[in-house]
């Protein structure tokens, strides 16, 4: 069978940054209430598209892999909070790449997308269809936030990550995976009104934005995350003691911290930047791996295990062992337009839409 190696990764958090001390300003909660309960400090909020994010951070995965957008044959965008239905997000994101050699798509397994997003273009590559996979994470989340709603506004944030996929003769690549679904639970954590369900005459605003069961989504993250790394590492013929570093998806520290503790995971071998930029939904994962890279936590060889959780509701865990290149062949230029908004602005739609937040009321 053939190898897959992840051979280039970037990252693209916008500027405009929304802290805990200015969430107290909004609603009734306050710094240390949510860093306890989240890990978060603060997310970033985004002046442009979820696929302005994208091209950024695809183009900066192809630098670092030596490619140029001439080399991409699949462009995968995973997504829940996409420019558009029609057209995709990738296709939006292939025009501002100019990509014009790739097939595009986007994939949406919400906070799993970029996890099923490795296996799919794994499996793409390793049955010959494709040669150069660039698969993006990108979300721009606060677009669904309601502010009158504390226990979901300070959660979520905006960014995206990437990764370029190739074949490889080295010992490197995907050694197993586990991807799962309980539709049946669909409901704990949603959207309610979008899509073709939604009223298009009198939208309730209450409806539109992200609705979960707090409780309900904590308990069935750290079982299913916990259950489906041991299933992927079983069936890569390893031990939790082989795992070099765990990347899991930063939906929440006391998930994280749970599902580790669960595992019986060394607190060291778990990467966690939760606390800049909240839950960015399916960029979290490849943000993740590249500050990780970024910061030394991976060397030649290493087994990374990747593990997410989120809507749907999904889940997915991959075993992944490192090739021999932990740096970048190359940097690019590109990066996004200035903000012409502060944060307070940029969230104003939010407001008019779903109503003022208590503080401003």
């Amino acid at each position: 069978m053939r190898n897959v190696e992840i051979t280039g990764w970037g990252k693209c958090m916008p500027p405009n940054v929304l802290s805990n001390h200015d969430l107290e300003q909004l609603v009734d909660t306050s710094d240390d209430w949510i860093t306890t309960r989240t890990g978060i400090k603060e997310r970033r909020i985004s002046h442009v598209e979820a696929s302005e994010l994208a091209a950024v951070a695809g183009l900066r995965a192809l630098a670092a892999a030596g490619k140029t957008v001439d080399d991409v044959d699949l462009l995968m965008v995973a997504t829940c909070s996409g420019d558009s239905i029609i057209p995709s997000t990738a296709s939006v994101v292939q025009k501002r790449m100019e990509t014009w050699n790739a097939a595009a798509m986007d994939l949406n397994a919400a906070c799993s997308g970029f996890v099923y997003g490795l296996v799919v273009g794994t499996n793409m590559i390793r049955g010959g269809t494709y040669q150069t996979v660039l698969l993006v994470g990108t979300e721009k989340l606060h677009h669904l936030l309601d502010f009158t709603d504390r226990s979901t506004c300070i959660l979520f944030g905006d960014g995206a990550g990437a990764v370029v996929l190739e074949g490889s003769d080295e010992s490197a690549g995907v050694l197993a995976s586990d991807l799962g679904t309980d539709g049946s639970a669909g409901h704990v954590l949603e959207v309610p009104v979008d899509g073709t369900m939604g009223d298009r005459g009198h939208p309730d605003p209450a409806m539109c934005g992200i609705s979960m069961e707090g409780q309900e989504i904590f308990r069935r993250a750290v079982t299913k995350m916990s259950e489906s790394s041991l299933i992927a590492l079983d069936k890569a013929g390893l031990r939790l003691d082989d795992v070099d570093l765990l990347i899991p998806h930063q939906a929440n520290s006391r998930i994280i911290d749970a599902t580790a503790r669960r595992l019986g995971l060394d607190g060291a071998k778990v990467y966690v930047n939760i606390q800049s930029y909240g839950n960015t939904s399916a960029a979290t994962v490849p943000v993740a791996l590249t500050e990780a890279l970024e910061d030394g936590r991976i060397s030649p060889g290493d087994i990374v295990l990747f593990a997410a959780f989120g809507g749907g509701l999904t889940w997915g865990s991959l075993v992944y062992k490192w090739g021999s290149r932990v740096t970048p062949l190359g940097k690019s230029d590109a990066e996004l337009p200035p903000p012409d908004r502060n944060t307070l602005e940029l969230l104003r739609p939010n407001f008019d839409f779903f109503g003022l937040p208590e503080r401003m009321a």
